[in-house]
């Protein structure tokens, strides 16, 4: 035996201790995992996404091409559907534009004022956009419309992340 005695009340104070911080270390330790676990987790993926819309059918009228990709927010994970407007332009060029209007958000559309029909046109304001985005001067548009990276893959068009313009009107 050892000539230190524990006495009762240390016992009792040691053995609450050690099963006290047990049972905080078994309910912390699954928050803590909950917490870190999304930052952990690695995710291959590419900053551009596939389009129905095969190089070859665009044309220099633009034409509007939706597309969707899955997109995950921490534990959640959501479908989400874009679109762009996709044309040609005189050099040949592929031009890709965000439908969605510099003014308040709306969403535009090719072709739908019949004053002008040669441009976008934004029904909640009467906003309007030259075919090339920039925003015609007079109208509620500040800026003009953000334009969409591309790539082409196995004749496919892939869009990236939506980017603004500095060019003005």
């Amino acid at each position: 035996m050892s000539k230190h005695r524990v006495s009762r009340r240390q016992f009792l104070t040691y053995t609450l201790t050690g099963v006290g911080g047990f049972m905080a270390a078994g309910m912390l330790m699954p928050m803590v995992r909950f917490a870190i676990d999304p930052v952990l987790t690695a995710e291959a993926g590419g900053d551009f996404i596939a389009t129905p819309l095969k190089i070859s059918d665009i044309k220099a009228e633009p034409q509007r091409v939706d597309f969707s990709f899955e997109q995950k927010d921490a534990w959640y994970t959501s479908e989400v559907t874009n679109t762009a407007w996709v044309y040609k332009d005189d050099q040949d060029n592929i031009i890709a534009l965000s439908p969605v209007c510099k003014h308040l958000g709306c969403t535009v559309a090719w072709g739908t004022d019949k004053e002008h029909p040669e441009q976008f046109f934004c029904p909640c304001h009467f906003g309007r956009y030259e075919k090339d985005g920039t925003n015609v001067k007079g109208t509620p548009p500040i800026a003009p419309l953000d334009v969409y990276p591309l790539q082409e893959k196995d004749g496919l068009l892939y869009l990236g992340k939506a980017e603004p313009r500095t060019k003005e009107a």
